[in-house]
């Protein structure tokens, strides 16, 4: 699937749920690697903040993004819109600090879209997969997301709210069904014993019954309730067996947990990419999906550092052994720093090298605190580099490789007794008069421990 934008520019007018202020939204077609972005176009300079759990401020009641003292709330509903409708590039023009509410849901972002007209470009997605399980838990509210691996992205979702009129419930959704009939139409809620809370602390100055849905507390007697709408200047309603205060009812008898199914898809959209695998979410909010955002963007980064990185399956055999490598290398010990060749092509090489506290330079080198030298991680890097380049010549053994020139070397993270170095060289450009430009990058486990360019110079061994 190519990544998406809009064909025509679409608009979008109405209360923010918090602000109580009238907005006025436009969502803007974008080039094919602009990604979404919000741009607050009511101040001068304009300031534009990208669609990114980095940039996450607050999340109380809502999701907030922002630079600086430039903030734009309540992101969420618009935000699954677009991963709904896989909107992957996308410019939002907002003239306030928050996105309106309309009617507590994503159907009237969904209709604009659709509208707007939806193309494709040539330029495929970009996924983040989700190759393990990723667990966030908050002991003290018990809420828990678990992400696994699938072959699609997945959403199942799981509310509970003790000693509240409403029981456990459970939604669930792929990014292969039906967004538009089955989430998108799904409203915000709230309960009475809460309206007077958010009120004082400065929110929901937008919120009447036409975009939240409003649900009596246990216990809520007529005459309290009169008292609150008169506070609040609603209709005065008497309290029906569903405990629903709205003159319309749930769409769905889930439509709450299907909304927070609604709230979580917006609020993983700031990872950054369209995502393969299953979220399982307990008792989803704002705080923690975003923590999970978070979470999965950190993940996302480690795999773009180690989309490069070998396999190593100890069980294998080496494909050259200790003794072959001396057939080829002129070192010995103590500074023959390679163990072993697991991987060979005409273009990369992968060695492997055991650290052991039984090396001589231990006794000297941070004595009491062993490392092992970055200088010799390079070392190791382009010993496996002389594999690669001895391999282009006949009778690699009346041959050796000189190393002329290292660039951008970078040392990531301590080597000690104990872990196994895995050394992959990389031929940068082909070999031309005997010099070898390779790419050398150091692992140990999931880490890049140390990386660089070497340069080499092929050279006939003297009689």
């Amino acid at each position: 699937m190519g990544k998406k934008s809009l064909e025509n520019t679409a608009i979008l007018s109405g209360i923010g749920l918090h602000t109580g202020k009238n907005i006025n939204v436009k969502l803007v077609p974008a080039d094919h690697n602009h990604g979404i972005r919000f741009k607050r176009v009511d101040l001068q300079p304009e300031v534009t903040i990208p669609a990114d759990a980095n940039y996450v401020v607050a999340t109380k009641r809502s999701t907030t993004i922002g630079i600086g003292e430039v903030s734009i709330t309540t992101i969420e509903h618009l935000m699954a819109a677009l991963t709904g409708m896989n909107i992957d590039n996308i410019l939002i023009e907002v003239d306030g600090p928050e996105i309106p509410i309309l009617d507590g849901s994503a159907a009237p972002f969904v209709k604009a879209i659709r509208e707007a007209g939806i193309i494709q470009s040539a330029e495929s997605r970009d996924y983040f997969v989700i190759d393990e399980p990723i667990v966030l838990k908050d002991e003290e509210t018990g809420s828990e997301l678990i992400a696994i691996p699938s072959d699609k992205y997945e959403l199942n979702v799981i509310i509970d709210f003790p000693n509240s009129t409403v029981d456990e419930q459970t939604a669930i959704y792929s990014i292969d069904g039906d967004f538009e009939h089955d989430i998108a139409s799904c409203r915000t809620f709230v309960f009475t014993n809460e309206l007077s809370f958010l009120f004082e602390h400065g929110l929901i100055k937008g919120g009447d019954l036409n975009n939240a849905i409003v649900l009596a507390e246990p216990g809520l007697t007529q005459i309290k309730l009169d008292e609150l709408v008169t506070k609040f200047n609603l209709p005065h309603r008497p309290i029906g067996e569903d405990k629903v205060l709205n003159d319309t009812k749930l769409i769905f008898p889930n439509e709450l947990a299907r909304h927070k199914l609604l709230d979580l898809l917006g609020d993983l959209t700031l990872v950054g990419r369209p995502i393969l695998g299953k979220i399982i979410a307990v008792k989803p909010g704002h705080k923690i999906n975003t923590e999970f955002a978070k979470l999965l963007k950190k993940k996302l980064l480690d795999q773009k550092k180690l989309k490069g990185k070998p396999s190593y399956d100890p069980d294998k055999p080496a494909l050259l052994d200790i003794e072959a490598i001396k057939r080829m290398l002129p070192h010995r010990y103590p500074f023959l720093l390679v163990d072993k060749i697991i991987e060979k092509s005409a273009s990369h090489v992968v060695g492997i090298k055991n650290v052991t506290y039984n090396e001589q330079l231990f006794q000297g080198h941070f004595p009491g605190n062993p490392v092992f030298p970055g200088v010799l991680q390079m070392e190791a890097l382009a010993q496996t580099g002389g594999i690669l380049a001895l391999s282009n010549v006949e009778e690699p053994h009346l041959w050796d490789t000189y190393f002329i020139k290292m660039d951008n070397v970078k040392f990531k993270s301590k080597v000690v007794p104990g872990d196994t170095l895995l050394l992959k060289m990389e031929l940068l450009s082909p070999i031309r008069r005997g010099i070898v430009h390779m790419q050398g990058t150091a692992y140990v486990g999931n880490r890049i421990v140390s990386e660089g360019e070497l340069t080499a110079q092929i050279v006939k061994r003297q009689e």
